[in-house]
C-alpha cells in the first residue's frame, strides 16, 4: 500500500519537477546544432540512444514549431515518469517495448505515422543491450516508407548514471552539442545491413 502511495505521489510531482530541470539545463547551456536546417514536412522517425534522450524534446522543437509526435516509451514505472514528463513539451507517447507487446506497439506506431505523426524512438531501449539497434525501428521505417533522422546529444559537462544505458544528465553552464542526420531512407537495405548502418553512424557521430 505504501509503495502504491509513494508511486502515485512520484507520478504527480516528479514529472513537473523534471520538466523544469530540463528547461533549466537547456537555457543555462550554450547550444550548437550540427544539423540540417530543414527535414521537410513529411512524418519522420527520430532516433537517439536511450541514454541521451533527456534533451531530445529541444532537438524536436528545432524542426517542428508545433509538436505533433508520439514517443515509444516503456510501460514500466520509469517509462510512466518519462511519459508524463515529455507531455509538458507537447509530446504524446505509445506505451510498449521490444520485449512486451512488440507487435501491437509497432502497429500503433505505423498507424500514427500514417496519421501524420512523427515518431520518437530509442533503438536500443528500453532495456538494452546498450547501443545495439533492435528490429523495430527498421521494420517501422521500411513498412511505412518513412525516413529516419539519427540524433546524438553530447554535452560537454554531465553526470552519467550507472544504469544499463549509462544515462547522461547534462550539467548547467556547459555546451549541448546536438547532432542530427539528413533524413535517411532504409527501403533498399536488408535488416542486418540497416542495423549495422544505423549503429555505425550513431557510434561515430556520423549523423
Amino acid at each position: 500500500m505504501l509503495k502504491k502511495i509513494s508511486r502515485a505521489f512520484a507520478l504527480l510531482m516528479l514529472p513537473f519537477i523534471a520538466s523544469l530541470l530540463i528547461r533549466l539545463i537547456y537555457f543555462t547551456n550554450r547550444k550548437i546544432f550540427n544539423a540540417p536546417k530543414s527535414i521537410g514536412d513529411e512524418p519522420i522517425i527520430f532516433a537517439c540512444w536511450h541514454g541521451e534522450l533527456l534533451m531530445l524534446p529541444y532537438l524536436y522543437k528545432f524542426y517542428r514549431k508545433k509538436a505533433h509526435a508520439k514517443v515509444l516509451i516503456s510501460p514500466h514505472f520509469d517509462g510512466k515518469l518519462i511519459s508524463k514528463t515529455i507531455k509538458y513539451f507537447g509530446l504524446d507517447t505509445i506505451a510498449g517495448s521490444s520485449n512486451r507487446n512488440a507487435a501491437r506497439v509497432l502497429i500503433q506506431a505505423m498507424k500514427s505515422i500514417k496519421s501524420g505523426f512523427d515518431i520518437g524512438i530509442t533503438p536500443d531501449g528500453p532495456q538494452g543491450p546498450r547501443h545495439k539497434v533492435a528490429d523495430g525501428i527498421i521494420v517501422m521505417s521500411q513498412k511505412t516508407k518513412t525516413k529516419i533522422v539519427l540524433v546524438r546529444i553530447v554535452p560537454t559537462k554531465f553526470w552519467q548514471l550507472s544504469s544499463w544505458d549509462r544515462f547522461v544528465v547534462p550539467k548547467p553552464f556547459g555546451i549541448l552539442n546536438y547532432y542530427a542526420s539528413e533524413p535517411i531512407n532504409l527501403e533498399d537495405m536488408e535488416l542486418e545491413e540497416a542495423r549495422a548502418f544505423i549503429e555505425k553512424k550513431l557510434e561515430n557521430y556520423e549523423v
